[in-house]
């Protein structure tokens, strides 16, 4: 019979178990309005997640440059972080916190990169052909406010939920701006003009990679080619079945 408080799983019971807390977020119990802004706190995972999902299928060599440019984002943060070496405003389980450092905020200055460099894209290089003029307008500022406004209540969040101060926050925020119009400007006016020459390469040619930058309206432009493949498509099957009968 085994003694009482022994071991029987075969586990070594004197090893510290920690949860990877990228993803964990804290708010006040009951307090609706805290449960809410932790949700938009992990938006910048979501947009990673999308990177991901559109990197995998587009194989567009602007988006692959552009998540080089949150990986490069990331980096400089986790650099900040350690050589200021400012704590959290409140006091935590350090197993529950990425990272223990507060200054700069990375959610804050994730996000802001991201909608500095969007609001770049959306009103230098996205282009509408055949599109009205207001009606392109429209959708550019439509685009432009949605992005500073979940910006906004990201960076908000950290400071509700007690994770940065404002200072924290605000800093995030600059050197995500900072960055982001860095990065703009490096793949625009440096990296761009490359993209022809490199994607006749073999290996961009075995990863199916393209460059879409000459393409005024990407989604419009696969809308009508697929449109077109489709019906051409459905007319060939039409005329074999005919002369098959």
């Amino acid at each position: 019979m085994d003694s009482i408080g022994e071991n029987t799983t075969g586990y070594d019971n004197s090893i510290d178990w920690v949860p990877l807390s990228l993803t964990f977020v804290e708010y006040p119990k009951g307090d609706l309005f805290g449960k809410l802004l932790a949700m938009f706190s992990l938006t910048p995972f979501v947009i990673l997640s999308g990177f991901v999902t559109l990197i995998l299928f587009r194989r567009d060599l602007h988006t692959i440059t552009f998540f080089v440019g949150v990986l490069i984002n990331e980096i400089c943060n986790t650099v900040l972080k350690h050589i200021l070496c400012e704590p959290r405003p409140l006091a935590r389980n350090t197993n529950l916190l990425y990272s223990e450092y507060g200054m700069p905020s990375s959610h804050s200055q994730f996000m802001w990169f991201f909608a500095s460099y969007m609001l770049y894209f959306t009103f230098i290089r996205l282009q509408y052909a055949n599109s009205k003029a207001f009606k392109e307008f429209f959708w550019k500022v439509a685009g432009a406010v949605s992005c500073i406004t979940i910006a906004c209540v990201v960076s908000y969040s950290r400071i509700f939920l007690q994770y940065h101060t404002w200072r924290q926050v605000i800093y995030g925020a600059l050197f995500g701006i900072v960055i982001g119009t860095i990065w703009f400007t490096i793949i625009n006016v440096v990296l761009t003009p490359y993209f022809p020459t490199v994607i006749s390469w073999k290996i961009s040619e075995l990863f199916l990679l393209r460059d879409s930058t000459l393409i005024p309206n990407v989604l419009w432009f696969e809308y009508t080619n697929i449109r077109h493949e489709a019906g051409a498509r459905a007319r060939r099957r039409k005329s074999i079945s005919a002369k098959s009968q």
